[in-house]
C-alpha cells in the first residue's frame, strides 16, 4: 500500500488521524525510523513544517534556497546574534542542504558518553554498516577534490600534518558544487530521495506544512500531537488544524526545535531540556590566489583535518574543513564595509576558504548553550562564548593562516569586523593580537546537537540509553539532540545509525 503526501495548506477542514506512530521530523533520525517501522507494517505519520520540493524546484540561486529550504529564511541565530545558525527546514531537512560529508561516531566519543553520561548499550557497527549501503556513503577521490579542498590538502602535507579525503553520500555526483541549495540531479543521497520515499512506497502518511505545536500528555502517555497547517507562500496559519493520535510519539524536529517543542509542552521538570546544547562553533579564514580557485563549483567537501581534534588538557579541540563560496554566502561572512566588501566580493573567484570546528561539551564546566521559548513562543538560543572557546577561535585561525600560505596564497585575511591581513608567517602576531569571541568576527554552525541528552540519571539527563524519555514512556526522541557532547566529527551519519539502531526499542513500545 503506498503512502501518500498531505499538503496541510490545502486542507479545507480539520483532520484527526489515529496511528500507530507519529515521527515529528523528517530529517536524518526521522526519516531513517519511519522507513524502518513502515517496513515492519505498522502506520506511521510523519510532520513536516516545511514544504515537500524536488530536484526540479532547486534552480542553483542562493536567493531561492535560503527562503524555500532554510529555517527562517537562512538568517536564524543565536539571541545575541552573533553565531548565524544553518539548518533545514523541509522534507529531508538539514540532509537536504547539507554538504553530504560522513563521519562514523569516533570512539573517543563513545567512550566519554560512557564514561561520563551513563550511556551504555549502543552498538551501532551493524547500523553504519546498514546505512552507508543505502546511502551510497564512500570516500570521494583525492583527484576529484576542487581547487579550495587541495588548499587544505596540499597546505596539511607541506606542514607536516594530517590530512585525509572525506566520505560522501553521493551517487552520480556531477561536483557542481551548489550542495547547499538542494540537489538538482538527486545525486546527493539525503533523506529527500532515499529513506523517505522508501517509507512512503510502504505506507506513510506525511503531512507538509504541518507545526507541531505541542503535545498533550495523560498519565505519563503522549495521547495526542496538536498541530496547524500552515500557507506555504506566507508560512502563516490556514486555521486548519490537525491533531494526530499515536500510540507511540517521536521527536525528531532537530536540536533546537524538538526542545523547542517539549518545552511548549510543558515536559521540563527537571529544567534539562534544551540544556547542554551544542554548535561546533565555526570560524573562517579566507585566502587570495593568483590562480583561479573557483570555490562554488566542485564538492564542497572532499577533504579535512582531525590533527588538531585533541588538543590536550583544558584546551578546546577543533578540526578544519571546507566550505563552498558563494556569493550570498561570502557576503555575509566577510565583514568588510564599503570598497573594502567589493573588492572582496569582485575577487571571489580567486578565494580559498577554509573553516574551523571547535569540539565543544567535552571539558569539564563546556555547559554548551541553551534552548529556550521567548514570551511570544518563538525559539530562542543562547551560546555563550567563553575564554577557552575564544582560545580555540585563535588557534585554529593561526593554524588555517598557515595552512593557506603554505599552499601558495598570496594574502590571507580573518573575518573581523576590521579584517587582519597576512600575506607571510612573519604577520601571524597579527592574528594573535586581534581580539576573539562574539560579534567580534564572524560565526557559524551547521551542526546542532544536544538540547534533549541522554543518560542514565534522569535528575541530569531527558531521554535513557534508549531513547524514551525518562518520565513520558511513549516518547521518543531521535535526533542530534539525545547526543551529550558535540561530536568532533559531521554528525549526519551518527543521526543515521542512531535511528536505524532506535528502530527495535520504538517498534516494541507500539
Amino acid at each position: 500500500m503506498k503512502g501518500e503526501i498531505v499538503h496541510a495548506g490545502e486542507l479545507r477542514k480539520d483532520a484527526d488521524v489515529s496511528c500507530d506512530v507519529c515521527i515529528v521530523g523528517s530529517g536524518a533520525g526521522g526519516a531513517t525510523l519511519a522507513a524502518g517501522l513502515v517496513e515492519r507494517g505498522m502506520r506511521v505519520v510523519m510532520l513536516e513544517e516545511g514544504g515537500h520540493h524536488t530536484k526540479s524546484e532547486f534552480d542553483l540561486q542562493e536567493g531561492t534556497a535560503y527562503p524555500m529550504l532554510y529555517q527562517e529564511r537562512g538568517m536564524r541565530a543565536t539571541a545575541d546574534l552573533a553565531i548565524t545558525i544553518l539548518q533545514g527546514r523541509a522534507v529531508g531537512g538539514s540532509t537536504t542542504i547539507n554538504w553530504t560529508t560522513c563521519f562514523r561516531t569516533p570512539d573517543s566519543i563513545l567512550d566519554h558518553w560512557r564514561e561520563h553520561h551513563g550511556v551504555d548499550g549502543i552498538d551501532l557497527g551493524p547500523h553504519f554498516d546498514a546505512v552507508e549501503e543505502r546511502l551510497s556513503i564512500h570516500e570521494w577521490p583525492i583527484e576529484r577534490a576542487n581547487a579550495n579542498n587541495r588548499v587544505l590538502w596540499d597546505g596539511c602535507r607541506k606542514l607536516g600534518w594530517e590530512a585525509r579525503p572525506l566520505r560522501r553520500n553521493v551517487r552520480g555526483c556531477a561536483s557542481t558544487g551548489f550542495c547547499g541549495m538542494g540537489c538538482p540531479l538527486d545525486a546527493k543521497q539525503s533523506m529527500l530521495v532515499t529513506y523517505v520515499p522508501d517509507a512512503l512506497e510502504r505506507g506513510l502518511s506525511l503531512y507538509v506544512n504541518t507545526r507541531a505545536e505541542r503535545l498533550e500528555v495523560e498519565k505519563g502517555q503522549v495521547t495526542a500531537i496538536h498541530c496547524v497547517a500552515l500557507d506555504p507562500g506566507t508560512d502563516q496559519p490556514t486555521g486548519r488544524r490537525i491533531v494526530i493520535r499515536p500510540k507511540v510519539a517521536v521527536s525528531s524536529g532537530g536540536a533546537i526545535n524538538g526542545p523547542a517543542l517539549l518545552l511548549r509542552s510543558g515536559l521540563n521538570r527537571n529544567g534539562r531540556v534544551g540544556k547542554r546544547t551544542f554548535l561546533h562553533p565555526v570560524v573562517a579564514m579566507a585566502a587570495f590566489f593568483d590562480e583561479k580557485v573557483n570555490a562554488f563549483y566542485g564538492a564542497p567537501q572532499s577533504v579535512g583535518s582531525h590533527h588538531f581534534a585533541d588538543r590536550g588538557p583544558g584546551k578546546i579541540g577543533f578540526f578544519l574543513e571546507t566550505p563552498p563560496v558563494h556569493p550570498m554566502l561570502a557576503a555575509t561572512a566577510f565583514c568588510g564595509f564599503g570598497s573594502e566588501h567589493r573588492d572582496f566580493l569582485s575577487r571571489l573567484a580567486h578565494v580559498g576558504v577554509l573553516i574551523a570546528l571547535s569540539v565543544d561539551g567535552i571539558l569539564p564546566g563546556d555547559e554548551g548553550g541553551t534552548v529556550s521559548l521567548r514570551r511570544d513562543g518563538r525559539v530562542r538560543v543562547d551560546y555563550p562564548v567563553g575564554e577557552r572557546l575564544e582560545e580555540s577561535f585563535r588557534a585554529s585561525c593561526l593554524a588555517m593562516a598557515r595552512i593557506q600560505l603554505a599552499a601558495g596564497a598570496r594574502e590571507v585575511r580573518s573575518l573581523h569586523l576590521e579584517p587582519v591581513t597576512l600575506r607571510s608567517e612573519a604577520d601571524l602576531p597579527l592574528l594573535e593580537r586581534a581580539p576573539w569571541g562574539a560579534l567580534r568576527h564572524s560565526i557559524f554552525t551547521a551542526h546542532q546537537m544536544g538540547g534533549c541528552a541522554m543518560g542514565a540519571d534522569p535528575a541530569t539527563s531527558v531521554v535513557d540509553s534508549t531513547l524514551r524519555h525518562h518520565e513520558i514512556h511513549n516518547l521518543f526522541v531521535v535526533d542530534g539532540s539525545v547526543f551529550p557532547t558535540s561530536l568532533g566529527v559531521n554528525p549526519s551519519e551518527t543521526i543515521y545509525a542512531l535511528a536505524h539502531w532506535a528502530l527495535d526499542r520504538v517498534a516494541s513500545a507500539v
